[in-house]
């Protein structure tokens, strides 16, 4: 059996003296589309983070592609091969639509042709960017800013995308066409890590879902047996 893109075994984190991981294990297989979904709270933020070395684990290994990267400073993980939409976006607000997607290229060493085809690439993907390529991405919509967010993450060529909160405050239709792209770009061999406070959505578009609380991942399994499971319908979903 093939060894999982990415391996996390016992892995602790927190901020300073107040710990939010209790012992993390979760392994996403190369090539799939995997969800983490929790209540408020729960620690998956913080999970997304120290995947992506923005928070330090204080023990426990993240194992990527043969490479183990818990101690790893955040350049060196995306150098690896994870790129992290985060939470809120974080775009360069006062910068272009296009500047911001060339500062999601700034490790890459195979050339200008390279990323000017990747650039070329997500345009197509959401050609409203393409349009508004000269604007400053803080006067985008939300939507247009997720989109913005995920072209960047991708224009550092990754092998696996993290993406948090991928619908917060963003209209259905967007939802939905966000939703297809990352469909498409999973079909091409991306892999990819959701955090999405619609679980239905989220148990829609992945094969593994993994649910966390209070810092643990307390139950992982394939999406539509979770979908289907009366303990997490009722807590996620609403209904019996």
């Amino acid at each position: 059996m093939a060894e999982p893109l990415l391996s996390i075994k016992g892995v602790h984190a927190g901020y300073g003296d107040v710990p939010v991981l209790w012992g993390v294990d979760l392994a996403i297989e190369r090539g799939e589309i995997a969800c983490l979904v929790g209540s408020n709270g729960a620690g998956k933020t913080t999970l997304m983070r120290t995947i992506s070395g923005l928070v330090r684990a204080t023990a426990g290994s993240i194992a990527f592609d043969g490479a183990e990267l818990a101690a790893a400073e955040p350049d060196a993980v995306l150098a690896a091969g994870i790129a992290h939409v985060p939470e809120g976006r974080r775009l360069f607000s006062a910068m272009s639509i296009r500047d911001n997607l060339l500062m999601g290229a700034y490790l890459r060493r195979d050339g200008a042709a390279a990323v000017e085809a990747d650039l070329k690439k997500m345009y197509a993907m959401f050609p409203i960017l393409a349009q508004r390529q000269e604007q400053d991405a803080g006067t985008l919509s939300g939507g247009e800013q997720q989109m913005c967010a995920i072209a960047r993450g991708l224009m550092g060529a990754p092998k696996m995308l993290l993406i948090d909160e991928l619908s917060l405050g963003l209209a259905p239709a967007v939802v939905d066409q966000l939703c297809d792209a990352l469909r498409a770009l999973n079909r091409e061999g991306l892999t990819l890590l959701v955090v999405e406070q619609d679980v239905a959505t989220a148990l829609e578009i992945a094969k593994h879902a993994f649910v966390m609380d209070t810092g643990r991942i307390t139950r992982s399994g394939e999406s539509a047996a979770l979908a289907n499971d009366p303990a997490i319908r009722e807590a996620y979903l609403g209904s019996l």
